[in-house]
């Protein structure tokens, strides 16, 4: 199985919060790239991304000045951020589920960052597609709700739905072990003589 760090850049373009809007404009430019991620201020403190988007949206938009702004102003902070252990396809799954582009990759340290890209032109999910079991669904779900609530708080609609979805999975969960289990039952009183569904007594 592809991970996050198999497909990832590992080549990282940083800013600090305190830079202006233009110097991040101009080394988007000089680097070709649509996005920055923001070095923490201190130890603990999480990452932050400013996007093309945020850039458009926040600043163009409302003829504010890039060179007086500031990239804490509009960045995103904290970010969605992904374990470089985490399979491509539940990488795949979280950007759905978060409708983001791209995520910082972090173990202990900043080691590189995925994107959308990375998953179409270097995973194998066209060749070997890999279909996830509802456990590991479930799992993934409350991961991704974790992430929403912490980045747009608890109380925030999006982290309200993203706890629903947890929640309808595991009711789906639920359904299928009691069809397994009816249909397991199904099977011994159609054949209840086979080795497998004989009760032997002491």
């Amino acid at each position: 199985m592809l991970k996050a760090s198999d497909i990832m850049t590992k080549e990282v373009i940083t800013v600090r919060g305190s830079d202006t809007v233009a110097a991040a404009v101009q080394l988007m430019k000089d680097k070709s790239l649509r996005a920055l991620i923001v070095e923490p201020r201190y130890e603990n403190d999480p990452y932050g991304m400013v996007t093309e988007t945020d850039i458009i949206y926040k600043v163009a938009a409302f003829g504010h000045d890039p060179k007086q702004m500031r990239v804490y102003e509009i960045m995103t902070k904290p970010c969605v951020v992904v374990n470089p252990d985490l399979g491509v396809e539940y990488v795949a799954r979280l950007f759905a589920q978060t409708r983001i582009r791209r995520a910082p990759v972090i173990q202990g340290g900043l080691l590189g960052v995925v994107s959308i890209s990375d998953i179409l032109n270097k995973s194998d999910f066209v060749e070997r597609p890999k279909p996830l079991f509802i456990e590991d669904r479930i799992e993934v779900a409350r991961e991704e709700a974790r992430a929403i609530c912490k980045e747009q708080g608890d109380t925030s609609p999006a982290c309200a739905a993203a706890w629903d979805v947890v929640e309808e999975l595991q009711m789906a969960a639920a359904d299928q072990r009691r069809k397994e289990q009816t249909a397991s039952e199904d099977s011994y009183e159609d054949h209840p003589d086979e080795e497998e569904y004989r009760i032997y007594e002491d």
